[in-house]
């Protein structure tokens, strides 16, 4: 089962009092300041661990006064108390869980050099190839178009990122890939899962496109 404080362990390098150590990434950024998932039976949440101690203490005591969450777009219980602690910019969006079944996806392949991205996507390189694996790219006229790979990953969980070269979006290829890259990450043994902004309307389509179902909602400060 997909439980909130999964997505968080997946998102976030936690330290040994639950403090936000860093993103799950091969160039990890520090991470939000806050960050509370919440789910439809229970949440979970952590600080940034820059952030001081006794402010810390008083946004865990906020967060565990959170009801269950009955609307997947409402704001925290205590929003407005939390950014009246920290200053920062809030960040929100859904977290999806992909169905039982997934239908296999042709056409696409893996991608397991930098340089069979390179053409539409900058930045890869291949000291990061293995921790993004799997690599499932769509190709066409010759090169990469969109691809999708563990944007964070553990050994239990991999998170969904997903590019498409601005010429060929709208065409459903994200889609495409995304379906095989979950594939991929089941076979591996791991559960795929894939979350977003609410403004981030293109992944969002996305998510619906597959049929993927919301379990928890993100809402941090960054």
């Amino acid at each position: 089962m997909i439980t909130p404080d999964l997505l968080l362990r997946t998102l976030f390098s936690l330290d040994g009092d639950n403090r936000i150590v860093g993103t799950r990434e091969p160039d990890p950024s520090a991470g939000p300041k806050f960050s509370l998932i919440r789910g439809k039976g229970d949440h979970a949440w952590a600080v940034r661990s820059d952030v001081p101690q006794r402010l810390a203490e008083e946004l865990g005591d906020l967060a565990r006064e959170e009801p269950p969450i009955a609307d997947f777009r409402d704001a925290p219980v205590n929003a407005a108390r939390y950014m009246s602690l920290i200053d920062g910019r809030v960040d929100s969006g859904p977290a999806f869980e992909f169905p039982d079944e997934i239908a296999t996806v042709s056409g696409t392949v893996m991608i397991e050099d930098a340089d069979q991205l390179d053409y539409h996507f900058e930045g890869w390189t291949n000291d990061e190839i293995p921790y993004r694996t799997p690599i499932v790219a769509l190709i066409k006229d010759g090169h990469a178009v969109s691809v999708c790979f563990c944007a964070r990953r553990t050994d239990v969980t991999a998170e969904a990122g997903v590019e498409t070269a601005v010429e060929y979006r709208g065409r459903g290829f994200a889609t495409q890939v995304t379906a095989a890259w979950a594939l991929a990450i089941r076979t591996s043994g791991r559960v795929p899962l894939y979350s977003t902004s609410w403004d981030n309307h293109a992944s969002l389509t996305v998510a619906r496109r597959l049929g993927l179902l919301t379990y928890a909602s993100t809402w941090s400060i960054l």
